[in-house]
């Protein structure tokens, strides 16, 4: 009978031991990747953007527990994250002895539901203010410049960040049914995108853009998968794959319009993914870069994980990965973590 009882006290401590670790893994990943970002491992990461959101039930924001919370508000706390933006010629600059601290600040399910309170809240949260607030500009109703999201977030002191996001419809894993890389560069939506340019150049201020979020991602139908794939030989140069080369001059195609229309206020990222899909040769980030030119920052999304079902996967780890294939491609050029976070295990 004693034995048992000893087994069984065993059994409970290591039940109650083994939820207090599962809880902690959330912080721990949190400190851990502040830890990688504080050691000037990666000398050119120069902003860094937490998405706090629970979209199907991920569990990202920085509330999903007590300890999660306490660890983010820990560490970016220290002095060297920064809130105030330096901008040369309308362009935001790497400040030279800090790092930039943004966020998604939960704009809803579809990315684009924004408000002043959405930010208060976040930074409310980590008791610490944002440079930028990232939000969707989605193309479900046409190429509609979101000026009413721009100016409620320049209003509330913090810079406007649009993702642009050609898709008709929310579906993953598939084409769209209208914004094609293709049809992008053969000019069909130019109306539409030079009206979006003209009015970005009536801003008196300064913007951020990105097109294409996470393009090495096989979820959007930007990804070269949907576009032509490792084919090399039916667009472009015959040596280079074309489902990546369409996405590449696709985005130049809209820079080109922008500078055109004299939007020279905006600055542009180039964003990918830390762990992209498919594995294929061609789906390196290398073909994607629209190039130095037309390029003003790179930005990565380097989740640890989006479900308890998975292991997560540490910062370190795909930034290790990515890192070197950045610098490769875009060695002069600023890095920005543009979406970072894990679910609540």
């Amino acid at each position: 009978m004693k034995n048992k009882l000893i087994i069984f006290t065993l059994s409970i401590i290591i039940v109650i031991t083994g939820c207090h670790k599962k809880e902690e893994i959330k912080a721990q990943w949190i400190r851990e990747t502040f830890e990688a970002i504080k050691s000037g491992v990666y000398p050119d990461l120069k902003a860094i953007s937490w998405w706090n959101e629970n979209w199907d039930n991920t569990l990202l924001r920085l509330d999903s527990s007590p300890e999660a919370l306490e660890a983010y508000r820990s560490e970016v706390n220290d002095t060297l994250f920064i809130t105030d933006a330096l901008f040369n010629s309308a362009k935001l600059i790497p400040a030279p002895n800090g790092i930039y601290h943004s966020a998604f600040p939960d704009f809803g399910s579809t990315e684009d539901i924004v408000s002043a309170d959405r930010i208060q809240e976040f930074e409310q949260l980590a008791q610490k203010k944002i440079v930028w607030a990232y939000f969707s500009n989605n193309w479900t109703e046409g190429i509609v410049f979101p000026m009413q999201a721009v100016e409620t977030i320049h209003n509330a002191g913090r810079i406007p960040f649009i993702r642009m996001m050609p898709r008709s419809s929310f579906d993953e894993y598939r084409p769209d049914s209208i914004y094609t890389m293709e049809r992008i560069i053969n000019g069909d939506f130019d109306s539409a995108l030079i009206v979006w340019a003209q009015e970005a150049a009536s801003l008196p201020y300064p913007i951020l853009v990105e097109f294409g979020t996470e393009v090495n991602g096989a979820w959007f139908p930007w990804n070269g998968i949907h576009n032509g794939g490792g084919i090399t030989d039916q667009y472009g140069d015959p040596s280079y794959p074309d489902g990546p080369e369409r996405f590449r001059d696709a985005y130049r195609h809209i820079i080109d319009i922008c500078r055109r229309e004299g939007a020279n206020n905006i600055t542009w990222f180039f964003h990918v993914d830390a762990q992209p899909e498919p594995n294929e040769w061609w789906n390196d980030i290398k073909y994607y870069y629209p190039g130095d030119d037309y390029i003003d920052w790179v930005g990565i999304s380097t989740y640890g994980s989006l479900s308890p079902k998975d292991d997560p996967v540490s910062f370190k780890e795909m930034m290790d990965f990515m890192y070197p294939h950045i610098k490769e491609i875009a060695p002069d050029k600023p890095i920005a973590i543009l979406e970072f976070g894990i679910t609540e295990y």
